[in-house]
């Protein structure tokens, strides 16, 4: 017999609604489908939460998501292609990781868990990788010897310079040396024996279009720009010219094209010498680096740095509290770093009962910052792609990646075997190893280098075991002056990754997507469409959580992405 109001299984028109009138229907419920992002982040009624605490609801596609836009404004004057920034870690980011995140959008920030001479070095390097017009070439002059030209070359990767009468910029150009030119020659030769003095030039006035076709055509490497009497005033270079096709999210200065540059600092009054040699580098952003930013000491760091260099910006943290925030908003602070315990490798939370669930401290944090205009940074706890879009859902400019990118080619260390894998060793900043930077190493260590040595987990860092450097990890801490250390992160070892070259365009792509599903076409038009109640959300329980991962195989492979 077929069910009441059925003929022949056929459902009777008059117990249902119209098809038709569906939309009209749904606008007539009292509420939409899950949280606003208010509801959601009402620590009263749901405590603290991790990103894996909720989701976001899917919204409507319209278009693809290669249209999806994901620039987003990390400090109050600097904008990226992508939302993506690389820690100031001694196993995440130092010059080939700084170079690289730029090139792809991102950003790097440069560790200080070194000299001051040495980060400022990286932070040169990472200004004169690529540029429009290189105004403050490397020179040399006729006197100089190959060796001299090997040595840049070693130093700072490159080998073709412009020779001039008096060896600098704005000295009558004579001639330029390049590798080719240097080729089994002694290294105490001089460069006037060995130098090309046919040079194709530019004049002082030419326009970036107007060198690059001029290099087109002369399939030279290197354009020096002269002036009317033939002095040296600028340089431009092929390979630059390149990267500007193959990395066209590349980060920056609008002014000089070089690279954006970023690099941490500590809070005490040795940083501020530090800083004097980075921004003679060319640094255009430091992070004042500290694992509770609410103290006198980076107050007055923010402070004293506004004043000196009113053009730097700042990045201040961390914080995870609106009154953290206040502070260091009043003192100064271009951007602000959200995070206190939720990386990987810290133990921050569990050692000194201190800290906040990231995504919690993300919303709290970013909706008063944005009130002010100070974008906020989220610092800690992202593992996936996921993780990185709920981040900027909850108001952060962009995302801080240490463990997600430790491992990867860029990272500082080598590379070894550990228990059939090949790992590079990965640390938190408060970490006994870390904060015994610069000492001895201690020997031991089972690990095995993927050429075969034996090193150790220091040693893997790059650094090396018996010299003495300052160290970064203690004042982050505020213990350099306790004689017993204690602890809040662990050292360990990552997987290797492969190159950031393809990783993160995985990353990216992925955000894309993402938003896609979300039916955002932009960062900006994510966050407008959370804070007016449009994006909704979803509370996950444990079960949920469960559910929306891989269960129920027997064996699975997880690859992520393919590179091309």
């Amino acid at each position: 017999m077929a069910p009441t109001g059925t003929a022949n299984g056929v459902a009777s028109s008059s117990k249902y609604l119209d098809p038709s009138k569906a939309l009209e229907h749904l606008a007539s419920y009292d509420r939409k489908d899950g949280l606003s992002v208010q509801e959601l982040l009402d620590s009263q009624t749901h405590g603290g939460l991790t990103y894996n605490d909720f989701l976001l609801l899917p919204g409507k596609i319209d278009f693809p998501a290669s249209d999806v836009v994901t620039e987003s404004r990390i400090t109050r004057n600097v904008t990226l292609k992508t939302p993506f920034i690389s820690s100031p870690m001694d196993t995440v980011t130092e010059k080939e990781m700084a170079i690289h995140m730029a090139l792809l959008g991102g950003i790097g920030v440069i560790h200080h868990n070194q000299t001051a001479e040495d980060q400022a070095a990286m932070v040169q390097a990472v200004k004169r990788h690529e540029n429009g017009f290189i105004n403050d070439p490397v020179v040399l002059s006729p006197s100089h010897r190959v060796s001299d030209v090997l040595d840049v070359k070693q130093r700072l990767g490159f080998c073709g310079i412009p020779i001039t009468d008096t060896g600098a910029l704005g000295g009558k150009l004579l001639g330029i040396i390049t590798s080719r030119d240097v080729q089994f020659r002694a290294g105490d030769e001089l460069i006037s024996d060995a130098m090309t003095t046919e040079v194709v030039t530019a004049p002082a006035g030419t326009t970036l279009i107007e060198a690059n076709e001029v290099l087109r055509q002369s399939k030279k490497g290197k354009l020096p720009v002269v002036d009317a009497e033939g002095r040296l005033v600028a340089l431009l270079s092929r390979s630059d010219l390149l990267k500007t096709v193959n990395y066209p999210f590349a980060s920056k200065v609008p002014e000089s094209k070089q690279l954006y540059a970023a690099a941490a600092i500590g809070t005490r009054p040795a940083d501020r010498d530090r800083l004097k040699l980075l921004v003679e580098a060319g640094l255009d952003i430091v992070v004042v680096d500290s694992s509770q930013g609410n103290s006198t000491y980076q107050i007055e760091m923010i402070k004293w740095i506004k004043e000196t260099y009113p053009k730097l910006e700042v990045i201040a943290g961390n914080v995870v509290t609106r009154a953290q925030a206040a502070e260091l908003i009043a003192a100064g602070a271009d951007a602000l770093r959200v995070g206190m315990g939720s990386g990987s490798i810290c133990i921050t939370q569990e050692v000194m009962a201190v800290g906040r669930p990231q995504a919690t401290a993300v919303y709290a944090v970013a909706e008063f910052a944005n009130k002010f205009g100070v974008p906020v940074i989220a610092d800690g706890g992202i593992s996936n792609i996921g993780h990185i879009v709920k981040a900027l859902s909850l108001g952060a400019g962009a995302v801080m990646m240490g463990g997600l990118l430790a491992g990867t080619t860029e990272a500082p260390g080598e590379y070894f075997w550990h228990d059939g894998k090949r790992v590079k060793t990965y640390r938190g900043m408060g970490s006994l190893e870390a904060m015994e930077q610069g000492k001895t190493a201690p020997t031991g260590s089972k690990g095995q280098s993927a050429t075969g040595a034996t090193k150790n987990a220091l040693d893997r860092t790059g650094s090396k075991p018996n010299a003495i450097v300052e160290n970064a990890a203690t004042s982050r801490y505020f213990s350099e002056s306790s004689a017993v250390k204690v602890a809040q992160g662990v050292s360990g070892d990552v997987t290797d990754k492969g190159s950031i070259v393809h990783f993160l365009p995985y990353l990216h792509v992925g955000v894309q997507h993402s938003l896609q599903d979300v039916g955002v076409r932009s960062v900006t038009e994510l966050r407008e469409r959370v804070l007016s109640g449009d994006v909704r959300f979803e509370m996950r329980t444990a079960s949920a959580q469960v559910e929306g991962g891989v269960h129920g195989l027997n064996s699975y492979t997880k690859r992520l992405y393919t590179a091309s």
